[in-house]
C-alpha cells in the first residue's frame, strides 16, 4: 500500500488548487484502488496514467477502482499500464483551519470481481413515451427533436444510471438527452447500447467544471482538459462548447476569455434563472458576444431534487434522428427552448422565417431590441436580426427563445 497524508491548508488552495500525488505502478498490476479520507471541506477526486485522463468523480465519491475489465463509474477501465500514475486531488474548499487528509492506494495482481449492477428491463422504456408536439414547420428532410441537453447519472453526482436515465427521457416525452457527467467521458461508451434500449437519442457530452464557471461539451470529441485555461477548452469541428448558468451562484461564469475565443452557445436557460422576468441573465448573453445560440437544459441530477428532465426542453432542427446530427444542428443554431416537449408557445426559426404557433397575445423580442405583438395561434414573420429572438408575455416573462 502507497500512503500520502498530511494537511492542505487555505494557502495551498489559493496557490494551485489542483494537485498530483505521483506513485508508481509495475508490470503485472492487475487492478488499482484509491481511497481518499479527510477531516471537513470539500476535496474533489480524479486520476492520471502514462497515457493521461483515466477518470474524474469530483466531490461524489471517497474511493475508486480501476481494473481490466471493470471500472468505478466516472473511471476508464483498461489494464493499469506500468509507469507513473497520479491520484489527481482538487482543493474545492479548504477552511482556514486547514484539512487533514489521507490517500491510500492499493495495486493488485489480481483483479477484485466487478460489482453489481443494475440491468434494464427487458421491455422498452418507449413504451410509456407521451405523444410528440405535432403541427411543426419541417422543411424537407429535416425534423424538429426535442430534448435535453444537460444531465447526469452514477458517473459523476446522478443517482442513475445510463439505461435509467435514458428510460426516464423517453417516458417524459424527448426524443434527444446529452449525458454530461462532470470532467469525465467514461459514460459515452454506455450510450448506445441505452440508446437502443430507450429509442431515445443519446448525445455524448461532458460538463467541464471549474471552480470558476462551467461549460457543456456536446460531441464524441474525447475528454476536455478541464485543467487547461477556458479558452484552450476546443471540441474541433466535431464537438460544441456551450457556456453553462452563467449567472448561478458560485457556478457562475468567471472565466476570462478573450472575445475573439468566445463560443456563441450560451445555456441560457436554466433552473437558476429561476424567474424569466428577470433580465440579467438576457443582458449577460448580450454582452458576451453578437450573435449567441441560446440553449437550455435541466441540469438534472435525481428524481427527488427540484429539477424535472426536460424542463426546459431544447428543439434541434436536424436532418435525423442521430447523435451526430443533433450536435450539427446545435453548431448551426437551429434551436429553440421551451418550459417542456409538449403545448404552450414555442418559437422557431426555419432559414428567414419565424413561426410563432399557440402564442397569440404574446410580444416577439428580436436581438437588437425591436418588439412585435403575435396575434393568432399561427404566425410567420420574418427574422428580425441574426440572433436569439424570444416571446415574453405583458408582463416581460420569458416563455420561448430560438437561435
Amino acid at each position: 500500500m502507497i500512503r500520502f497524508e498530511g494537511v492542505w491548508t487555505l494557502e495551498d488552495r489559493l496557490e494551485r488548487p489542483l494537485r498530483e500525488l505521483p506513485f508508481e505502478v509495475p508490470p503485472g498490476t492487475a487492478a488499482l484502488t484509491v481511497r481518499l479520507a479527510h477531516a471537513g471541506g470539500v476535496i474533489d477526486l480524479g486520476c492520471g496514467g502514462p497515457g493521461g485522463f483515466r477518470g474524474w468523480s469530483g466531490g461524489a465519491r471517497d474511493a475508486y477502482t480501476i481494473a481490466a475489465g471493470w471500472a468505478t463509474p466516472g473511471y476508464l477501465p483498461g489494464e493499469p499500464e506500468p509507469g507513473e500514475w497520479q491520484v489527481w486531488l482538487r482543493l474545492h474548499r479548504i477552511p482556514p483551519d486547514g484539512v487533514p487528509y489521507t490517500v491510500e492506494v492499493t495495486l493488485d495482481d489480481r483483479a477484485p470481481g466487478r460489482p453489481e449492477t443494475p440491468v434494464p428491463p427487458a421491455a422498452s422504456a418507449a413504451s410509456g413515451r407521451p405523444a410528440r408536439r405535432g403541427g411543426l414547420p419541417e422543411p424537407s428532410g429535416m425534423r424538429w427533436l426535442a430534448g435535453d441537453l444537460h444531465a447526469h447519472t452514477v458517473h459523476s453526482d446522478g443517482t442513475l444510471t445510463v439505461p435509467e436515465l435514458a428510460g426516464l427521457a423517453a417516458r417524459q416525452g424527448l426524443d434527444f438527452l446529452a449525458v454530461t457527467d462532470h470532467n469525465t467521458v467514461s459514460h459515452h461508451r454506455e450510450l448506445p447500447a441505452a440508446s437502443r434500449h430507450a429509442e431515445v437519442v443519446l448525445v455524448p457530452g461532458q460538463e467541464v467544471t471549474t471552480d470558476h464557471g462551467h461549460a457543456n461539451v456536446f460531441g464524441d470529441v474525447g475528454w476536455i482538459d478541464f485543467r487547461r485555461p477556458a479558452a484552450e477548452w476546443d471540441p474541433g469541428d466535431g464537438g460544441v462548447l456551450s457556456i453553462n448558468h452563467p449567472l448561478s451562484g458560485d457556478c457562475a461564469w468567471r472565466h476570462d476569455v478573450p472575445p475573439d475565443a468566445r463560443t456563441r452557445h450560451v445555456e441560457l436557460w436554466h433552473s437558476s434563472w429561476w424567474d424569466r422576468t428577470w433580465g440579467a441573465p438576457l443582458a449577460w448573453t448580450a454582452l458576451w458576444r453578437d450573435g449567441t445560440v441560446a440553449l437550455g437544459g435541466s441540469d438534472f441530477h435525481d428524481p427527488g431534487q427540484h429539477k424535472t428532465l426536460g424542463e426546459p426542453t431544447t428543439w434541434v432542427l436536424a436532418e435525423d434522428a442521430s447523435p451526430e446530427a443533433v450536435v450539427a444542428a446545435i453548431a448551426a443554431g437551429r434551436t429553440a427552448v421551451t418550459p417542456g416537449p409538449r403545448g404552450g408557445p414555442i418559437l422557431l426559426r426555419v432559414g428567414d422565417e419565424l413561426h410563432a404557433l399557440d402564442a397569440d397575445g404574446t410580444v416577439l423580442c428580436g436581438p437588437d431590441g425591436r418588439r412585435a405583438a403575435v396575434r393568432g395561434d399561427r404566425v410567420t414573420l420574418p427574422a428580425l436580426h441574426p440572433g436569439t429572438h424570444r416571446l415574453e408575455t405583458d408582463r416581460n416573462e420569458v416563455i420561448a427563445l430560438c437561435g
